[in-house]
């Protein structure tokens, strides 16, 4: 059994590739959900959905956020009668979201929500939220001064320096501790090691038990440039170098190899003094033969 921290972008496409060469049932996956918000007065974890709709062949895959071939006209509707929607949420993505915030009314937690909503939609791994508490991430920018995530991702753009990330301190869902000891090997994904993954490790009691496992993580950095997102700029914001070196003297603690892209290999030996297991590979995953490769070479490790 292999576990997978993820995020909502980078490690989903690894996740398309491990999915066609490992057998599904015996994947879990501890998701983020710092992030998770209210939007228009539905309940959004978007990296639970991302993940879940990964394994179920539903994700938009160019964005890798939403359903492909989903329609748009709630929203429509909602523009035109004056409702302001900074997130893009197609009907049939509403409609999971909407299920989402009844149950939570009824009270459900996220953990038993996500688990009746990836059995509906035939998903076999194991989908877990990193906790059912609620939760929220502040970016503080020199420009802006204090921004909630989804104002500086989409309303800003990104845009401005970013002097410090704040996340607040949750308590793991039942299932996280137990799904990391249970685990023959754990792997990280190239997700924004920030935003995505640090939330996750900085849970009691996970960076403990990443100690007693072998841990294997994929860089999301080509030099100096992240495969997608600010995740240059939340590096630096918390003191590392944006790039794959930043990256393992985050993971170091808990981390026995780490996988970086051929582009890096004139630093795989500056590496190996922070991480002694570096493995150099294609992690640019644009085709669905990419995503295979890298996943051969992570759970041939």
């Amino acid at each position: 059994m292999i576990t997978i921290l993820s995020g909502g972008t980078g490690t989903p496409k690894l996740i398309q590739g491990i999915k066609e060469i490992y057998p599904e049932e015996e994947i879990s996956v501890i998701v983020n959900t710092v992030e998770n918000e209210y939007f228009s007065g539905g309940y959004v974890a978007a990296d639970c959905d991302t993940v879940m709709y990964t394994f179920a062949d539903m994700i938009d895959d160019q964005f890798f956020y939403g359903i492909i071939g989903d329609t748009f006209k709630i929203r429509n509707i909602l523009i035109e009668m004056g409702t302001t929607e900074l997130l893009k949420i197609g009907d049939m993505d509403r409609a999971i979201k909407i299920q989402k915030t009844i149950l939570l009314e009824e009270g459900k937690t996220l953990s038993e929500i996500v688990e009746h909503q990836k059995n509906k939609l035939g998903v076999k791994a194991k989908i877990i939220p990193m906790s059912d508490e609620d939760s929220e991430i502040k970016i503080i920018t020199k420009e802006h001064g204090e921004l909630d995530f989804h104002d500086f991702l989409i309303k800003h753009q990104c845009e401005g320096e970013v002097l410090e990330v704040k996340y607040s301190d949750v308590k793991p869902s039942p299932n996280v501790i137990g799904t990391i000891k249970d685990a023959d090997k754990v792997i990280i994904g190239p997700s924004n090691p920030i935003t995505s993954i640090r939330p996750i490790i900085a849970i009691e009691g996970v960076e403990e038990a990443l100690k007693e496992k072998k841990v294997i993580a994929v860089s999301p950095f080509l030099g100096e440039a992240a495969f997608s997102g600010p995740a240059a700029k939340f590096m630096n914001a918390f003191g590392y170098e944006a790039s794959s070196k930043g990256v393992a003297e985050l993971y170091k603690p808990f981390l026995d190899t780490f996988i970086i892209d051929n582009e890096d290999k004139d630093k795989k030996e500056e590496l190996e003094k922070i991480i002694p297991n570096i493995v150099v590979a294609n992690t640019f995953m644009k085709t669905i033969e990419d995503k295979i490769n890298l996943a051969k070479v992570v759970l041939e490790l």
